[in-house]
């Protein structure tokens, strides 16, 4: 009965802010972001309420948020941190609470209304279009002074002139494909400025960049701040946190924790914050002991879905009980790499063995009965079934399995029929033993947050004793303790013999898990060196192609 009136209360509340938010198009220019003066208390979200089907993501959230500062949005998976931006950019309508533009009530119905007062956002996974040219992209869905037809040379000029502005060079008349991902994440930024953006959301933007490049970026950022811009940058790396931000705010559960200057806290008051624990930062691991080769890579070469050479004479090995880390640039041939060798893709070229045998092109299902464990870069794509539920999930290779299909009234296989209760106790067993958070087994995977996504899909692996561990990007886009977690399971699987390929944009994690490090770029490996003796800045260059 109480949350019955909760509800109805909420509801209440909500029409009656309804009623007095202004929602025209046109009461929004009166409240142009472009106007606000430094310091000026620009954005309110007061008590923002945000459900989807059994997850209370944003629950009763304050955010403030001034004209030019660098805002830092912190929390681990699943703490509402995205859902909170994507309220305020307009892809989600919340179930309560408002929001303030400058001290007026805004009801933002779409993007398209956070935009017309000007703010921005640059999501992760970029959304422009390959086969268009930066400016098409940027141009794109905009009406012309020349209707039906485009003005593109104009276009191309305002293109320049902003970029240059705001240090953020790009070419108009690039094709977006033939870029790299740093280089593209410019042009988003760029749109986002085209359209007019006073405020700028970024969602985890340095993971597509070399340590050079964070650098430059930051310096960008600065720059940008400087001529007028206010910044929100969502990321999970503490040390950027604490290098460009001036204010940060902490999320858990779906609720605010704290808010605080910048320089009056630290990476590790706020990872006690984030986790409501201390986290350990340093990684415990012993001086590998490598045994014989494992994987053996002779010369590949593969085409990318462009048909372009993505892997041009690729050659190392994997022995036992060692990490080989992957470094490189997203783009240059890490994807199409763990594709081959998980059967997902075609070698055009070369040999590939596994313990000692030819396995080229062999099938994903004949590489896992002989050992290889994957762990996609795509978890949610590739790596697991987001419509089935987790006890599913955990024996999708293994279903055939004993005793899995062992019929429960017949000492016998079957294909018609699967054992549930086998199935379940497998499943708990699983989920207690990697620490995922659900309520139940039968929950749905799509409920998941990031972190216990990969918990379920690292389980899934790894409780099959693999040989040879296939890693892409195994904690991108995760808070510090799901690192931890996962850093701590594949240096144990190191220790138990388990020859490990890391692949990893990720430069810090490569150097702090890997045994050895092999650095690709253009589809190329242009080094392999001892991590004990590696220098970041050389690696970081080599990323780039400067030897």
């Amino acid at each position: 009965m109480e949350q019955s009136l909760t509800r109805i209360k909420t509801v209440a509340s909500n029409i009656w802010n309804t009623m007095k938010i202004w929602d025209s198009h046109d009461k929004f220019k009166e409240i142009q972001l472009e106007k606000a003066k430094p310091g000026e208390l620009i954005i309110e979200m007061k008590g923002i309420i945000k459900q989807f089907p059994g997850v209370l993501a944003n629950d009763n959230i304050d955010f403030e948020l001034r004209a030019g500062e660098v805002h830092a949005l912190l929390g681990e998976n699943g703490a509402g941190k995205s859902t909170l931006m994507n309220v305020l950019y307009g892809l989600y309508r919340p179930d309560g609470g408002e929001i303030r533009i400058r001290g007026v009530p805004v009801n933002l119905v779409s993007p398209k209304d956070a935009i017309n007062i000007g703010i921005g956002m640059v999501h992760q996974r970029f959304t422009l279009i390959p086969t268009m040219t930066v400016a098409e992209n940027i141009i794109l869905g905009l009406k012309s002074e020349r209707e039906p037809l485009l003005n593109l040379s104009k276009a191309n000029e305002q293109i320049i002139e902003l970029s240059r502005a705001y240090n953020l060079e790009v070419d108009p008349t690039a094709m977006v494909h033939q870029l790299p991902m740093g280089t593209r994440q410019r042009v988003e930024i760029v749109k986002a400025l085209y359209r007019g953006a006073r405020v700028l959301i970024l969602d985890e933007p340095t993971s597509v960049l070399t340590p050079q490049e964070i650098e430059d970026f930051f310096e960008t950022l600065k720059s940008m701040v400087k001529e007028g811009l206010t910044i929100i940058i969502i990321t999970h790396k503490l040390p950027e946190v604490m290098a460009i931000s001036n204010q940060v705010t902490v999320l858990r559960r779906g609720q605010v924790i704290a808010t605080a200057a910048t320089d009056k806290t630290d990476p590790v008051d706020l990872s006690m914050k984030m986790v409501g624990r201390e986290v350990d930062f340093s990684v415990d691991k012993t001086v590998a002991k490598p045994g014989k080769a494992v994987l053996e890579v002779n010369g590949i070469n593969a085409t990318s879905d462009t048909d372009q050479l993505a892997l041009n004479d690729v050659s190392f090995s994997v022995h036992e009980g060692e990490i080989l880390g992957i470094a490189g640039v997203s783009g240059n041939g890490q994807t199409e790499l763990a594709e081959v060798l998980t059967g997902m893709r075609k070698c055009d070229a070369g040999i590939i063995k596994l313990l000692e045998e030819v396995v080229t092109n062999y099938s994903p299902k004949k590489l896992i009965d002989l050992g290889i464990g994957d762990i996609p870069e795509d978890r949610a794509g590739m790596g697991l079934l987001m419509n089935s539920s987790i006890a599913d999930n955990l024996i999708l290779e293994i279903h055939s399995d004993s005793p899995f299909s062992d019929s429960w009234f017949l000492p016998i296989k079957n294909k018609f029929f699967l054992n549930e209760a086998e199935i379940r106790a497998y499943a708990e067993k699983l989920v207690k033993e990697y620490d995922i958070v659900v309520p139940s087994v039968d929950v749905p995977i799509r409920n998941l947050s990031g972190g216990n996504l990969q918990r379920v899909l690292l389980a899934k692996v790894l409780s099959r004793n693999p040989k040879l561990l296939i890693a892409a990007q195994p904690t991108a886009g995760l808070d510090v303790g799901a690192t931890e977690f996962i850093s701590e399971k594949l240096i144990e699987q190191r220790d138990r013999g388990v020859a490990i390929l890391l692949i990893s944009e990720d430069l810090d994690q490569i150097m702090t898990l890997s045994d050895r490090i092999a650095i690709m770029y253009e589809g190329k490996i242009v080094g392999i060196v001892p991590a004990a003796d590696a220098d970041i800045g050389q690696i970081g260059r080599m990323m780039t192609g400067i030897q």
